[in-house]
């Protein structure tokens, strides 16, 4: 079961802070390696806070954690940090936080992407 979402990007203060601390602790990899989603969606595909899903973009996949949106309902509209979890989906032009990427999310069972498995994709593709 999978459902198409747009993907919006931002920037977060707290997850800012734990970056400034270092991008390999269990801290920073909670703030940006999730996704929220729209209530509907989440019921849609049977998820619960926390659970791990797949994001499959034109451009790559990551394994991330699910969470349940607390904003007005808004189905097929998803939200991600500006991270490196965010950016093995985005496109070169996709990037900048508020920018949509199309995507589809689906229940895992995989552990969440580690950020050293992100780094050797980015340097496989010569972006490091």
């Amino acid at each position: 079961m999978e459902t198409a979402v747009s993907i919006v990007t931002f920037r977060d203060i707290f997850q800012d802070e734990a970056g400034k601390k270092s991008k390999f602790t269990d801290e920073f990899r909670d703030l940006c390696a999730r996704i929220l989603l729209d209530k509907q969606d989440m019921s849609r595909l049977g998820l619960k806070d926390g659970q791990k899903v797949r994001v499959q973009s034109e451009m790559g996949a990551v394994i991330v954690a699910a969470k349940t949106s607390d904003d007005d309902p808004h189905p097929g509209l998803a939200f991600m940090t500006s991270s490196p979890w965010s950016n093995q989906l985005a496109g070169e032009d996709e990037c900048m936080p508020g920018t949509g990427i199309a995507a589809k999310v689906s229940p895992s069972d995989e552990s969440v992407t580690q950020i050293s498995e992100l780094l050797q994709r980015m340097r496989a593709q010569g972006i490091l």
